[in-house]
């Protein structure tokens, strides 16, 4: 796990505290969606099938702030949509950079060079770069040419510029071991990112892609084989060792959707970022009127072939943490990450 060491110590610090407080349910982060407009049609996402009205709608400062200071998580992802079309994103980032959030903008980069000069560099603040393959199948994801070329001159800039900067790559049926070795073999060699985070597509609902979601063994046994022969050590992935384990199947947990909760536009969404039944305005009517034991793999069937680190990493970081051997683990590798 290649966390940054201060990172890991204030969410080991936060999860403890936690614990201390004996609370069930808590965000360890936030998913912050300040608008649902992009600049790009991907077959894997339905962000943009929501109506014209909807699209040109933008979150408030205030209210992007204040919902993530309410959950009380020390991480944000703020997505979208394209977060860099709104006209408030730097100072989104500001003031929760402020208020020493770790905050990771999620971003296609198209415009990404355009707008780095409205930011700051922090050890508190990254940009997660969506790359989904080499050139031409990323292209091909985001319907888009070209824009496989401008993210990795976007990311180059960007970590010319001083920013830290990762990526996050989802991989559909249509990939094979060979396809995630290559790209995250450039990302990790070639570019240098700071951190990768990889997951299974997901069956999101609106997309329009509907026939290359993975199903569960289908995605133990891709990563499984992308991760032989030494290439899960010398990556430097953004996952607690446990949650690359249940990648793989060494490892199996239930979902803990709560614990990475999504915030948007329609308030607190219920019960994941997967799945919309319903919104409510406060994380505490989130955590307390959802029925939790009603969803996940065995109880609901749109859960059957979710493996997303949305509802399964935080699993693996609370059994981490529950666990002497796995957290003696958990620190060893990311020390290591830090050196390489």
């Amino acid at each position: 796990m290649a966390m940054p060491l201060r990172q890991s110590i204030r969410v080991g610090t936060y999860l403890f505290e936690q614990k201390l407080r004996k609370r069930e349910k808590f965000p360890l982060i936030v998913e912050l969606e300040p608008l649902f407009a992009c600049n790009l049609k991907c077959e894997g996402c339905g962000k943009i099938q929501h109506p014209a009205g909807i699209l040109k709608q933008r979150m408030p400062v205030a209210q992007a702030v204040g919902a993530v200071l309410e959950s009380g998580a020390p991480m944000v992802s703020i997505a979208g949509g394209e977060p860099l079309m709104h006209p408030q994103i730097d100072e989104i980032v500001r003031q929760l950079v402020a208020r020493k959030k770790y905050v990771f903008l999620c971003t296609n980069a198209l415009l990404l060079r355009k707008k780095l000069e409205k930011f700051t560099p922090s050890p508190y603040f990254a940009f997660a770069v969506h790359i989904d393959g080499l050139r031409e199948r990323h292209d091909e994801s985001v319907a888009k040419e070209g824009v496989f070329d401008e993210a990795v001159a976007a990311i180059k800039e960007a970590k010319r510029r001083g920013f830290r900067v990762t990526t996050n790559s989802t991989f559909f049926n249509t990939d094979t071991p060979q396809t995630i070795i290559e790209v995250l073999n450039f990302l990790n060699d070639d570019l240098q990112v700071d951190e990768m985070m990889i997951s299974p597509a997901y069956a999101y609902e609106k997309a329009p892609d509907q026939e290359h979601f993975l199903g569960v063994e289908q995605t133990r046994e891709l990563f499984k084989k992308a991760f032989s022969g030494g290439n899960r050590r010398r990556w430097r992935l953004n996952h607690s060792p446990l949650f690359l384990d249940f990648l793989e199947g060494k490892a199996d947990f239930p979902c803990t959707a709560w614990a990475i909760p999504n915030y948007s536009l329609f308030g607190w969404q219920r019960p994941c970022y997967l799945m919309s039944d319903g919104y409510v305005p406060t994380y505490r009517e989130l955590v307390e009127e959802t029925d939790w034991d009603k969803y996940g793999r065995g109880k609901d069937d749109r859960c059957a072939n979710c493996m997303a680190h949305c509802g399964y990493e935080p699993t693996a970081v609370l059994a981490t943490m529950g666990s002497l051997k796995e957290s003696l683990r958990a620190v060893r590798e990311t020390v290591q990450g830090n050196r390489g």
